[in-house]
């Protein structure tokens, strides 16, 4: 089963969500309904390391419990840790005539960054060249430190979906910038479900998944994990060696391939049998956030991005 947070009404407006289990076959529970004195989101669930006591609760429910017509939201707005990876795929970092690094070239985004399913990017008045990139999240389970390739899957709780954005133009005056480019309000968006690790695990493997940038329903650039130059293995070691993750830390492994995004763009993450992440995208607020004509849609190409 997999973890989420919903809106409890879907007219709310967007924040912190109410942690669900999902059953693909009969929908929605509120943790709240199945663990008595739960009140949290999804983070709250794997800090407190009771996702299993949560779909043990959920199997034995009647069906009342469960519900279809639910709003996702983020599973949660506030992890304590970001990890973006770039250049990651060795065709990607082609395209920008670059080589991959010879170590994971990673950096931090904060909370205020965080956005999910259906909610707007607003792109930045600083920045001319936004782009959006789909990716596989990565969200640790359990605390980590120190740990080899060979153990660290076991200390992945699940894989979710995520777009992040990269405000191009300012990284490209200088790469000292890539802090500031990727650290605007709305530059990380993930959900809508976090699917548990033995899920999508493939002969113990996760090099089968496939991750597709798409805008305005036009797939851009795909490509699989198994052609990542580091897989998820190595950087959970790698970076469990730089500091201790937590429970609900995400380390957003690279991406395929970016595009630049306009106001009035639909901008998507795709990842069979773990999900769809789709949001809209909007001008600065100081220009208004009216949307771009269907007809001026044309001409989204392919961009750099980290």
């Amino acid at each position: 089963m997999q973890l989420a947070s919903i809106r409890e009404s879907p007219n709310s407006t967007a924040g912190a969500g109410a942690a669900v289990i999902v059953d693909p076959q009969r929908g929605a529970a509120l943790a709240a309904d199945l663990l008595p004195g739960f009140t949290g989101d999804a983070l709250e669930v794997l800090a407190a390391g009771r996702w299993n006591e949560l779909e043990t609760a959920a199997a034995a429910a009647g069906d009342d419990l469960f519900r279809r017509d639910v709003t996702f939201t983020a599973p949660y707005r506030h992890p304590r840790m970001i990890w973006g990876i770039g250049l990651n795929y060795a065709e990607h970092a082609s395209d920008l005539t670059e080589g991959v690094p010879e170590e994971p070239a990673s950096f931090i985004k904060a909370d205020h960054t965080v956005i999910g399913p259906g909610e707007e990017i607003p792109l930045p008045e600083q920045s001319e060249r936004t782009t959006t990139e789909a990716e596989l999240g990565l969200v640790i389970g359990r605390y980590c430190r120190n740990v080899e390739p060979e153990d660290a899957v076991s200390y992945l709780a699940g894989v979710v979906p995520v777009l992040d954005q990269t405000a191009e133009d300012i990284l490209q005056r200088n790469p000292r910038f890539l802090t500031r480019s990727k650290n605007f309000p709305g530059f990380f968006s993930f959900g809508p479900r976090i699917v548990p690790v033995d899920e999508v695990m493939q002969d113990g493997s996760l090099a089968d998944i496939e991750v597709s940038t798409v805008v305005n329903g036009e797939v851009h650039r795909h490509n699989t994990v198994s052609n990542m130059r580091y897989d998820p293995a190595y950087l959970i070691s790698f970076h469990s060696k730089v500091m201790p993750l937590y429970p609900g830390d995400i380390i957003s492994s690279g991406t395929p391939g970016a595009v630049h995004i306009r106001p009035g763009d639909v901008a998507e993450c795709r990842i069979p049998g773990i999900g769809v992440l789709t949001n809209p995208v909007t001008g600065p607020a100081s220009v208004g956030l009216g949307t771009r004509p269907a007809s001026d849609r044309s001409g989204t190409q392919d961009e750099e991005a980290r």
